[in-house]
């Protein structure tokens, strides 16, 4: 197990600001307004030699049984229990606070090492709240600033004293094996109060995500890593995604932005729909935005058990699905409910499969074959009085499939022809649902460069 810092401290005193500086990339959600984190977020971190894994935490506060604010602070409780070290962190700039006196108790009775950080200590103002972090009996502050890179040398030497420094090991490259054993990289998306985080928290068997009616509980990407039936996955849950005309506040377009790129770094992309409010227009565009950037696409419809189960309605999905998403025709729709952990199993083997499809290769001869009965049974149109000359096509890679087409006139070629070519190849090949991509390339003329001869 990599030895594991928990970064704690009361809202806004800089801690997501570190964690992205440890990791190396702005995966936390930063704003200038307390209370931005909620979930407990974890991340590979690297301090010159030394790796050891970051947990970012949502501010230590107080707050009433079962509120919000206390589940946010069980959250972090659970990240300090796992936790090998903690990294308090204080914000020097306005100096020592009653929280930080009651927070700094709350540390100690953890009985792990705690490194003492004064955080925005630029500046003359910095230095004296550094001085008065003495007054907690955690040690000596080390000052820092987590936004301008500020004290890391500092940092670097206290952590040495806990985290043994990684072996010196050249790097290779990875296996096939290796990367079968990989797990999925899996993105849950959808509308705000979709359900997304109540499954992954019945998948997990506890509820390591906040939950609540309230859309816009979720705010930061968050991955967790499971394993179902022998098989890897890392999750991401995601914030809602609401039509850009009724985002205003800078948080929650934040929010988005980091929901958009938990999709372009996944490999499977669950899109999670209300049961009673299915293919809205808002759910089409999310699936329009996947399909655009390539990643293999699942329908989950949650909140099934709230159905009135009359014989036909999964049947009635499928045609839903296929009239309504054309572009990934077959894509796979699983019923589910998050709430009672029904239909769990038919989505994680609806991921896999989806998955399988997504790194597909189809054989150059059975390609060809299909090939040439395409373009005899449906030749492409002639335009402008001449016929169009499709030559061969080649797959240049997977992931998703992806095809070059040699033609005559690329140009003139209607997109509609080439949904021609794609439909067909999702039937012959068994392509449902994923991205398929066709990229037109003329094939150059021998003659080209010879010179008519003059008369």
């Amino acid at each position: 197990m990599p030895f594991t810092i928990a970064i704690i401290g009361r809202p806004n005193v800089g801690k997501s600001t570190l964690f992205n500086r440890l990791v190396g990339q702005k995966l936390a959600l930063v704003d200038d307004m307390p209370g931005v984190t909620r979930d407990r977020r974890e991340g590979e971190a690297k301090l010159h030699d030394l790796h050891f894994t970051i947990i970012d935490t949502a501010g230590l506060d107080e707050g009433p049984k079962g509120s919000l604010t206390a589940r946010m602070q069980e959250q972090t409780e659970t990240a300090i229990a796992l936790a090998d070290a903690l990294f308090f962190v204080i914000d020097a700039r306005i100096g020592l606070t009653p929280a930080d006196r009651a927070f700094a108790d709350f540390a100690r009775r953890a009985d792990k090492p705690v490194l003492l950080l004064a955080n925005k200590s630029e500046g003359k103002h910095g230095e004296l709240g550094a001085m008065e972090s003495y007054a907690l009996g955690l040690g000596d502050p080390i000052p820092i600033s987590a936004e301008h890179g500020e004290g890391m040398g500092e940092l670097y030497d206290a952590v040495s004293k806990l985290v043994p420094p990684a072996d010196d090991e050249e790097e290779r490259e990875e296996t096939d094996e290796e990367r079968a054993a990989r797990p999925i990289r899996v993105a849950i998306v959808g509308r705000p109060n979709a359900g997304k985080s109540t499954l992954i928290n019945h998948l997990l068997g506890e509820e390591r995500l906040l939950t609540s009616p309230e859309a816009g509980t979720t705010r930061d990407s968050i991955a967790v890593e499971i394993e179902h039936k022998g098989r890897g996955f890392r999750i991401y849950d995601t914030a809602g995604l609401r039509r850009r005309s009724r985002i205003e506040e800078k948080l929650e377009k934040l929010s988005v932005a980091d929901a958009l790129r938990a999709v372009r770094f996944a490999e499977v992309v669950v899109l999670m729909m209300d049961a009673q409010n299915r293919f809205e227009e808002q759910d089409l565009r999310i699936a329009d935005l996947i399909e655009r950037e390539g990643r293999a696409l699942v329908l989950a419809v949650n909140k099934w058990d709230l159905m009135d189960g009359k014989p036909g309605q999964i049947s009635t999905l499928r045609r839903d699905a296929d009239h309504w998403l054309p572009q990934v025709s077959g894509v796979p729709i699983v019923a589910v409910s998050g709430l009672m952990g029904e239909g769990i199993d038919r989505l994680m083997q609806a991921i896999v499969e989806a998955y399988g499809i997504w790194n597909r290769r189809v054989p150059t001869a059975a390609l060809n074959r299909w090939f040439e009965g395409a373009i005899a049974d449906n030749p492409p149109p002639a335009v402008s009085g001449r016929r169009l000359k499709l030559n061969y096509i080649t797959q240049t890679k997977a992931r998703p499939p992806s095809f070059v087409l040699f033609c005559s006139r690329a140009d003139a070629i209607p997109q509609s022809y080439l949904r021609y070519l794609v439909n067909s190849m999702r039937e012959t090949f068994e392509l449902p649902g994923t991205p398929v991509r066709i990229t037109l390339r003329e094939k150059a003329n021998p003659f080209a460069h010879k010179r008519k001869r003059p008369n």
